[in-house]
Formats: structure tokens, sequence, C-alpha cells
């Protein structure tokens, strides 16, 4: 789960790491109250869960209330990236000396923690690692030895961080980060950019927090942040259904038993020429009321011009999913195309059951690629 910037802040501030002062607004009448309450300069940030706000004219510099009003008109309604701008972010305005990047995220390959730190901060990290691959510090931590203060050394001096007082406070904010990373279950904490003020002063002026969803029953506080409507229809309905449900932006649907069959599925619509309209994995069963919430779903995607079932029987046997995708067929009508692969236990009986009972538009394949091939030329 991707968290607002003023939500990751309120995170930072929660684990001792200094932040602007801040306050949220959701029309042009509160960004004025809110510049009033702060004083002085602030700047309107718009709170959209994706990147280049700053490009898509999403943070102004406001000197006074009204002109804060007035740039808070400018940007609510603003479409970044497919996200509409609904809340603000008025905050006291910083004056930078320098920029830093640092973050802690979870590496997948070596199953550990990764704090990055360079002083090339307030650009995409992905340049600076493109350009300048040496000013980029990378550290793993060992999870079962836990964070450990040398590593905060490490990674100032090995970015190059010269100043005494900066290199205290940025070693005190590495350490708060991991904790806050550890503490909320989180996939990545990064601040970009980590600034410098003329007086000395390090702080946070940015924030990207995601929170594993997975663990989210262990932090209420923070499931309690989730915006619905920063996702699109088709996942927000999925979520009251209990379905696993992901977007895409393809005209195939997609309906799998296993998150990895469902990863391969969706290569092997793109190596058929073809592209997934979602991800969709009706775990480990394929009774038909599961089977109805997903099909539900799927066909609400004006995008999907054919639905894939991809199965594979191994504790599920085929033969139930054959009958269940059936009843479902029966309690809802598809115009759809839809292309069904059977594979595993009672594999013969499943096909065998949709062949002679399954309704015209329904297509049995013996194989994925096959199955892809059919879903690709029937959604063109």
């Amino acid at each position: 789960m991707d968290l607002y910037e003023y939500q990751g802040k309120q995170l930072f501030e929660r684990h001792g790491i200094p932040v602007s002062e801040g306050r949220l607004a959701t029309s042009s009448e509160e960004a004025r109250a809110a510049a009033e309450e702060l004083g002085g300069p602030v700047v309107v940030k718009a709170q959209v869960l994706t990147g280049g706000r700053g490009k898509a004219g999403g943070i102004k510099l406001a000197a006074t209330p009204d002109d804060a009003a007035a740039r808070a008109g400018d940007i609510l309604g603003l479409d970044i990236r497919g996200h509409v701008v609904r809340r603000l972010w008025i905050e006291r305005a910083s004056d930078i000396a320098r920029e830093y990047y640092l973050s802690i995220t979870f590496d997948r390959g070596e199953k550990k923690p990764l704090f990055m730190f360079t002083t090339e901060g307030g650009v995409d990290i992905e340049e600076v690692a493109a350009t300048k691959p040496d000013a980029l510090v990378r550290l793993h931590v060992d999870p079962l030895e836990g964070f450990q203060p040398w590593q905060a050394r490490r990674l100032v001096y090995g970015g190059g961080v010269t100043d005494a007082g900066e290199q205290k406070q940025i070693a005190a904010i590495v350490e708060r980060l991991y904790a806050a990373f550890v503490e909320t279950d989180a996939m990545l904490c990064e601040i970009n950019p980590l600034i410098v003020t003329p007086d000395g002063e390090v702080r946070a002026l940015d924030s990207k927090f995601t929170v594993d969803d997975n663990a989210l029953y262990r932090h209420p506080d923070v499931a309690e942040m989730r915006d619905p409507e920063s996702y699109p229809p088709e996942e927000r309905a999925a979520r009251e259904k209990g379905v696993t449900y992901v977007k895409l932006d393809g005209e195939v649907g997609i309906l799998g038993n296993g998150a990895g069959l469902v990863m391969s599925t969706l290569d092997v619509i793109a190596l058929a020429g073809g592209r997934p309209a979602n991800f969709c994995d009706l775990g480990g069963g394929g009774d038909a009321e599961g089977v109805v919430d997903a099909l539900e779903v799927i066909t609400a995607d004006p995008q999907v011009k054919s639905i894939l079932f991809n199965i594979f029987g191994g504790i599920t046997r085929c033969d139930e999913v054959a009958r269940g995708i059936l009843a479902a067929l029966d309690r809802m009508t598809i115009t759809h195309p839809i292309v069904v692969r059977l594979d595993g236990t009672n594999a013969e009986e499943g096909r065998r059951l949709l062949q002679e009972a399954a309704p015209p538009n329904l297509y049995v394949e013996p194989t994925m690629l096959d199955a892809a091939r059919k879903a690709v030329e029937l959604a063109r």
C-alpha cells in the first residue's frame, strides 16, 4: 500500500525523523487557512500516488495566503499521470543549501533490506544510478543482526558528507528510518530530497512510503490511511469481494489459480502478441462463488475483449473448477469470448465437462501457449 507524502511524513515524525511543518487541505479555502496558520511563504503540494508532480505543475510556491488559495485552485483537479488531485499538503517553505537522497527498500534478490544514499538528491534515483553510479552508496542490512551504528557511518562517509554536524544528523535519521521500515513492515521508505538548510538543519522534505499489504492486519492505524479513491474502480470492487486483482492496461482478462501461474500467464499473453488487462488470482479454489466474483470484476473493465482461465490442478481438481466455471456462467451472462486451459489433476474430466456443457463463446485449449494465442486472437 502506497501512502501519500503527508501520511509518510506522519510516520516519519512518529519515529523521530524531522520534517517541515504542514497542513492538509482539500479546497482553496482550506489552503488559505493553512497558509495563514503556518505564516510566511508556503509550498502547495499535490498529494497523488505517483511521481513527476513538479514537472506536471503539482508543486507551487505561494508567498501569501491568497496566493496559496489561487495555487490550490490551479492544482486541485489536475490529472497527474492518471491520478486526479483531490488533496493538498500546504507546507512551510524551506531554504535549501544542499539536497541528499536516502532510502531503504527490500532487496528481494538478497532477501535483505537495502540502504541507498547519495549527495545527488532532488532528482530521480534511476538517473543518478545511470549517470553517476559511483555517487550512490548501497548497503545491505542483515535482518538477523539488525541495524548497527557503523552502517550509518558507512553511508555518510561513503557518500562524501564532510560536515560533522550533518554527519551526526544524517546518521541519526538513517537509524530512525530503519526503525520506521521494520516497525511498519514497509517495503520502501524514501526521502528525496533530504535537505540541509543554510542553518545546518537536516530534515526530510519529501516522503515515499510503501507498506506490505499482507502485514496491514498488524498495523490498523496504517491500514486506516488507505484512500479507496486512489485505486481504479475495478480494484476497489475486487477488494470488497475479497478477490486478488490488479488493473493493467491490456485487453485480455486473466484469471488463474495461484500468483505464480498468473504471473506466468501475463508473460505468455505478451509472448503471443497480446496485452493482459489484469492480474487476477483465484487462489487455491475454484468454486462457483469465487469464479462469479472474479468474473464480475474482470467483465466490468471496458478494455477487456476476451477472458483467459488458466488453471493448474494440484490439490484443486480440474473437474471441480470446470463445474465452478459452468455454475458461474449459469448465474451470469457473459458475451466475451472465454478461453479455458486446464491441466493437472482430473484435467481430462474437466475438459470433457466444459466441451459438453459450455456455451458457444467458451473455448477449451490443451496448453497455456495455445490458450494464450486463442485469447489474443479473439481479443482482436
